[in-house]
């Protein structure tokens, strides 16, 4: 018997794994809360590093972070790599009410489960480690376990044509973490966190004066090797998903330099037979297995083949110089960032605020995060519009995908405006399709949830889909919600800069959507939606430090 055909199966996974009205995607439906997953993983065993908390500075600014040669790049040192993961993988508060404690992070996750790991593969780092190495992050302990030495040799050959100063960070998921909750659509929420934990380590890095770079031509395996998951298996297994370059953003990794890069087959080899220190904890005392979602990620392997659009021309920074974000302390927001359990139904954006947000939603050449994601982009927005000050309550686009107004518009209702709002900056690509009220369509397409019509704006993010996974290879699929969790991230952290909050929205019943927008095939979908507003305080939780609970232990 033949194997699957790579594509075809996360097509069907994407079209099993819907919700509708009627039915919504499989799941165990209810929470097994004997078998809650650990959120944090640990490699007992592993010698573990304890790093510093280094107390946000009212520099940069938040709209420097957007242009990261703005910043003076700082570094490698054990305070620098303390700062870039304090500020992107690390917990950011515990929440505790009734005697219950749960920790929030500074990468947002789906359900707050977490299923996304970090890895630091970096040379010598003084007051860190002595020699090269792979180590894993250890967000509870805010420490890096140490996981496998490498060679003086093995680092130059890691980071050969690189600029001086590089390191690497890598990421993994845990299907078992959002499945537990989520049943078969999890898999789908573990890219979403992976594209949001993308946008957090580029932002802590432009905070440290550091460009990233996704490197895009690396294969699985290779990733697998490197990172020491390769023998991984079952529901708690890590599965690789990117590794991102950092270097100083005034000698960045060139885009020829990001298609290129390769593990070498030698570094891969030693590796793939290296005894790594440590043993992964056991999360669960038992898991569920969710077949098709194991399926899924087998297919969606990435076999080491760039995408044929990778690589598009970056031809230099281009900053958003908003002066209402330059008085705004970067690396507060990102560390006070939360997710609003529910929005007020009264708190308005001005049009200004709200075009801001937009811009900086653009993939601009460059710009923070975007200049990470070396292939084309693929998502736009279909934006509800519910209290902006002078814009017409309605269904709005923003295009922002590399194939333009023509292609969306070709696909969607004929009745539509597309007519640009009175006063919309000339270079931002946002069209009115219909002026009416749409709070209730908005509920009602999230899953009825009042978060997506109480606040002042939510929005579905519409992909480039189907001819794109064709054309590129399955893995793409797993991109392609990358994407949409950097496009929320920016969201997250813009509308922590406006006053106000954002959250991601999972649950939305897919082809309802759809219909809305009249798409009638598998061109475009929508992927993920979000909803931006005034938040509603919960009184009754207690805010507690982030790192607290070390000093508690005898």
């Amino acid at each position: 018997m033949s194997d699957p055909d790579p594509i075809a199966t996360v097509l069907a996974y994407h079209e099993r794994t819907k919700h509708h009205p009627d039915r919504y995607a499989r799941s165990l439906g209810y929470l097994d809360w004997a078998n809650q997953p650990d959120p944090f993983r640990r490699y007992e065993g592993a010698a573990i590093v304890p790093l510093a908390e280094v107390p946000p500075t009212p520099e940069p600014a938040f709209n420097a972070i957007f242009r990261p040669t703005s910043v003076p790049p700082r570094a490698v040192s054990a305070e620098s790599i303390a700062q870039l993961l304090y500020d992107s993988l690390a917990i950011s508060a515990w929440k505790s009410l009734g005697g219950e404690r749960w920790a929030l992070r500074v990468n947002p996750s789906s359900g707050n489960l977490h299923p996304t790991e970090g890895y630091l593969v970096a040379g010598p780092v003084a007051g860190l480690t002595d020699r090269p190495g792979v180590h894993h992050y250890a967000p509870y302990r805010h420490g890096l376990e140490t996981r496998c030495p490498l060679s003086a040799d093995e680092w130059g050959a890691l980071t050969e044509g690189l600029p001086s100063g590089t390191v690497f960070v890598g990421l993994t998921s845990i299907h078992w973490r959002e499945s537990w909750k989520y049943g078969e659509r999890a898999f789908r929420y573990c890219q979403h966190d992976v594209g949001h934990a993308i946008g957090a380590i580029t932002a802590a890095a432009a905070c440290l004066g550091w460009s990233a770079h996704v490197l895009p031509g690396l294969s699985d395996a290779e990733l697998d090797a490197l990172l020491g998951v390769a023998d991984q298996a079952g529901p708690e297994a890590e599965h690789a998903d990117c590794l991102i370059a950092l270097a100083p953003a005034d000698q960045p990794v060139t885009p020829d330099q990001q298609r290129a890069y390769r593990i070498p087959p030698s570094v891969v080899g030693r590796l793939s037979s290296a005894a790594f220190a440590g043993r992964p904890n056991t999360l669960s005392a038992e898991t569920h297995d969710w077949p098709v979602i194991d399926s899924c990620a087998e297919a969606a392997r990435c076999i080491g083949r760039l995408e044929p659009d990778v690589g598009h021309d970056r031809p230099g920074d281009e900053a958003l110089a908003e002066s209402a974000w330059a008085a705004i302390p970067a690396r507060r927001t990102i560390r006070e960032r939360r997710s609003a359990r529910a929005m007020d139904g009264a708190t308005s954006l001005s049009a200004a605020a709200f075009y801001r947000l937009m811009e900086a939603l653009m993939p601009r050449p460059g710009r923070w995060p975007y200049a990470a994601l070396p292939w084309l982009p693929a998502a736009d927005l279909a934006l509800f519009v519910h209290r902006v000050d002078g814009l017409a309550p309605g269904l709005y686009a923003l295009l922002r995908g590399g194939d333009g107004r023509a292609c969306l518009r070709s696909h969607t209702r004929e009745e539509f405006t597309w007519r640009r709002p009175r006063g919309c900056p000339e270079r931002l690509p946002l069209y009115l399709l219909m002026a009416d009220e749409a709070e209730e369509v908005a509920r009602t397409v999230s899953c009825h949830q009042d978060i997506a019509c109480d606040g002042c704006f939510s929005l579905g993010m519409v992909s480039a889909f189907e001819p794109r996974i064709r054309a590129a290879g399955a893995w793409t699929y797993k991109r392609l919600f990358w994407e949409t969790g950097v496009i929320g991230q920016v969201l997250y952290l813009a509308a922590e800069a406006e006053g106000v909050r954002g959250t991601g929205i999972g649950c939305f019943f897919d082809d309802a959507m759809h219909e809305i927008l009249g798409l009638r095939d598998h061109a475009f979908q929508s992927l993920y939606h979000f909803t931006v507003g005034g938040p509603v305080p919960d009184e009754r939780l207690e805010t507690l430090p982030a790192y607290a609970h070390l000093n508690e232990r005898p």
